[in-house]
């Protein structure tokens, strides 16, 4: 069956009483038993609920996975991933990091002697070259967030596995509708699904996804164990914008795409980081391992003197935090969310203060051009007139 037919069909023949097309919001916490010694395959609500079961089976389904764990937030389903790891273990990551992943590592798995160097992940012999017996995994975010770098996940899950490492690999901004890393190897697939996944910024949730039946019974414990875990209304909220997915994504390709063209020949713009463009580096292996594009995208003015007037003068597009929603957010990395990544490290990867980064919605193209053309303009007559 076809992505596009599984993701509209999530959980409408799941439920076996009234047939309800859309599976009903179980609230309970309890469930009986039918005497003593027998269970429904219910007992209580953190280690399995009816509704975020249909949830997370359909996840393990769409990412060729053999479990799924829905959690809380993306933030909580990457805790619970590093509940794995012990006292000196040592992870290897991408270099262009998610700054709440980077805060996670450094300020609080750090106090439990867990340890991270940050590397750009297409490079074998430095990858190599921070391996130590203490390595155990390898943590990939691809596109990364927010200067778009790609990853062959298939190079480095074969290296890693090489090592005996486990690759985890962050799937968030192209989805299991554009980009597959268990099929290509990786180990772990984690999700904020906060975003494309629900798509209307109006859900906070993590997925987990994993192969093999050891991790994935593993990956079980810690998840009742920790109790991170999604509600009953959250999971339904997410399954609901799940299936819509495919053509969210389809039109998130398109904005961005035409989007990125336009701003890539505006005379205030130095670049556009987006992996659809010919000319980013990462082109060739998005296009072999993806088959499409997120929606996400940065671009570098060249004074950073237009970044608060641009913030300030768009109308359409909101200036807020998050991505993946089917409205346009723009952010200013720098001060958002990277803001806890070290200054030394930003300026060393490119997020400086002439970065946005733009989460392109589901609105007209023309529309969000224009949105983009007067807040450009607007920004830069007041430039001149403090000149």
């Amino acid at each position: 069956m076809k992505i596009e037919s599984q993701l509209a069909q999530i959980g409408s023949i799941k439920e076996p009483v009234t047939g309800a097309i859309s599976f009903p919001v179980y609230q309970a916490t309890a469930f009986r038993h039918p005497k003593l010694g027998q269970s429904t395959g219910f007992d209580y609500a953190r280690t399995k609920s009816p509704t975020r079961a249909v949830l997370e089976e359909a996840a393990a389904q769409l990412e060729a996975g053999d479990a799924a764990f829905a959690c809380s937030s993306g933030m909580a389903a990457l805790q619970t991933i590093f509940a794995l790891f012990s006292q000196g273990d040592h992870l290897i990551v991408s270099l262009d990091l998610y700054g709440g992943t980077y805060r996670l590592l450094e300020r609080i798995m750090s106090r439990f002697g867990v340890t991270a160097s940050y590397v750009d992940t297409n490079d074998i012999d430095a990858m190599s070259t921070l391996w130590t017996p203490n390595t155990k995994a390898v943590l990939i975010e691809t596109p990364t967030n927010p200067l778009m770098m790609i990853t062959d996940i298939e190079r480095v899950a074969a290296w890693a596995k090489s090592k005996g490492l486990l690759t985890i690999v962050d799937n968030t901004l192209l989805t299991p509708f554009f980009q597959r890393p268990i099929e290509l190897g990786a180990d772990i697939i984690i999700h904020s699904a906060t975003k494309y996944l629900g798509g209307h910024n109006d859900v906070l949730a993590g997925l987990i996804v994993t192969k093999g039946k050891e991790l994935s019974d593993e990956m079980a414990f810690l998840h009742n164990s920790i109790g991170a875990v999604l509600g009953p209304q959250d999971s339904w909220l997410l399954m609901r914008g799940m299936k819509t997915l495919a053509l969210r994504m389809e039109r998130h390709q398109h904005n961005a795409t035409t989007i990125s063209n336009y701003l890539l020949e505006h005379p205030a713009v130095e670049d556009v980081y987006y992996p659809a463009l010919p000319h980013h580096p990462g082109h060739e292996i998005q296009n072999k391992q993806s088959s499409g594009n997120t929606g996400i995208f940065s671009f570098r003015l060249k004074d950073a003197r237009y970044i608060e007037p641009i913030l300030r003068h768009i109308k359409l597009i909101a200036f807020a935090e998050s991505l993946g929603g089917v409205e346009s957010l723009m952010t200013y990395p720098a001060v958002q969310t990277h803001a806890d990544i070290p200054l030394e490290i930003r300026q060393a990867i490119g997020v400086d203060d002439r970065l946005l980064r733009f989460s392109v919605g589901i609105e007209h193209a023309d529309d969000l051009i224009a949105d983009l053309a007067q807040a450009l303009e607007a920004a830069r007559r007041e430039i001149e007139e403090v000149q």
